[in-house]
C-alpha cells in the first residue's frame, strides 16, 4: 500500500523528512486507518513510509524543484517494493493499492518493474490505482479489469459530485466499485455494502450510488458527516471532488472485492496444476 500525500507544508523541505514523528502519527491516523485497513483481511499488509513530496509540488509543475521531489519520493517507494520482494514476498501473489500521490508512484512502479516482468505479472492479483489520472490502456500487459473476479490488471477511479464534467479527466479509467465494471450504467446505492467516514466510527450502508461519466465516477451527496469534499484555497473548481474519500465511500465493497480477487487468483492457479 502506497499512501497519499499527508505532508502539506514545505518547512524548508520539498520532501517530508522521515524523522517527523508527528507526520508519521498523522499518516497512521488518516491514510493507513482509512485506506490501508481495507486490505488487511486480504493478506499481510505492507505500508512503507517514504519521503513524500509536499502537496505544493502537485500545483507547481513548472517549479524546478517539483520533479526532483517526486523522483526522490518514487525512489523510496521503489526501494521499499524491491525490499519487500527480496525479503517478504517469497513468490506469493500480491495486491498493489494506492491513492493520490501514492498512485503517481505506483503507476510508475508498474511501468518500470511489473509490466514487462512475466513473473511479477503472474503474481499480481490486482492494482488499485485510485485518485490519479490512469488511462485504461496505461500498460502493455496489464489490462483494465472488467469484472469483480478478473486478476492481473488495474482498477481505478476518481469520485466527484453527480453532474460533474471535468475535461482533463475525459478518457481516464473508471472502474465502478459497486459493480467492478467499466460501463456507464448507474449502480444504485443498494449495491453499496457500506461506507466508512473519516473518523472511522461507523458503517453507513447504501451510502451512495455510483456511475462512470467521461473519466470521473459520479456519486451522490452522502448526506452523512465524515465524507468531505476537496477544499484547496484558490481552486474552487476542485470543490466537486470527493478525492479525500475515494476509498471511504465504498469501504466494504473494496474490502470484499480484494478478498474475492485473492480467492479467484488462488483458484485459477490451482486449476493450472
Amino acid at each position: 500500500y502506497v499512501h497519499p500525500t499527508t505532508y502539506f507544508w514545505r518547512l524548508g523541505y520539498w520532501n517530508a523528512p522521515l524523522r517527523l514523528k508527528h507526520l508519521r502519527r498523522y499518516t497512521d491516523r488518516t491514510a493507513v486507518h482509512n485506506q490501508a485497513s481495507i486490505f488487511a483481511d486480504a493478506g499481510r499488509l505492507y505500508a512503507p513510509r517514504y519521503r513524500q513530496a509536499t502537496l505544493y509540488s502537485f500545483f507547481a509543475p513548472e517549479d524546478p524543484s517539483t520533479q526532483p521531489a517526486l523522483d526522490l519520493a518514487y525512489a523510496d517507494v521503489k526501494a521499499a517494493f524491491q525490499y519487500y520482494l527480496a525479503h517478504y514476498n517469497h513468490g506469493r501473489p500480491f495486491i498493489l493499492a494506492s491513492h493520490s500521490q501514492g498512485t503517481t508512484h505506483a503507476q510508475r512502479l508498474l511501468h518500470e518493474l511489473v509490466d514487462n516482468n512475466p513473473q511479477l505479472r503472474k503474481q499480481l492479483i490486482a492494482a488499485y490505482l485510485v485518485g490519479r489520472k490512469v488511462k485504461p490502456n496505461e500498460y502493455q500487459h496489464l489490462p483494465a479489469l472488467r469484472d469483480s473476479l478478473q486478476t492481473g490488471g488495474i482498477i481505478g477511479w476518481n469520485t466527484a459530485v453527480r453532474g460533474t464534467d471535468f475535461r482533463p479527466y475525459h478518457g481516464l479509467l473508471v472502474t465502478n466499485p459497486l459493480t467492478w465494471t467499466l460501463d456507464s450504467t448507474n449502480a444504485p446505492a443498494s449495491l453499496n455494502r457500506g461506507g466508512v467516514p473519516l473518523n472511522f466510527r461507523r458503517i453507513d450502508p447504501h451510502l451512495t450510488a455510483a456511475q462512470s461519466h467521461r473519466g470521473v465516477l459520479w456519486v451522490d451527496d452522502p448526506h452523512r458527516s465524515g465524507y468531505r469534499r476537496l477544499r484547496i484555497p484558490g481552486l474552487k473548481e476542485l470543490n466537486v471532488s470527493y478525492h479525500i474519500v475515494d476509498y471511504n465511500l465504498f469501504y466494504l465493497n473494496v474490502r470484499e472485492n480484494a478478498k474475492a480477487r485473492v480467492r479467484a487468483w488462488t483458484q485459477k492457479q490451482a486449476r493450472k496444476q
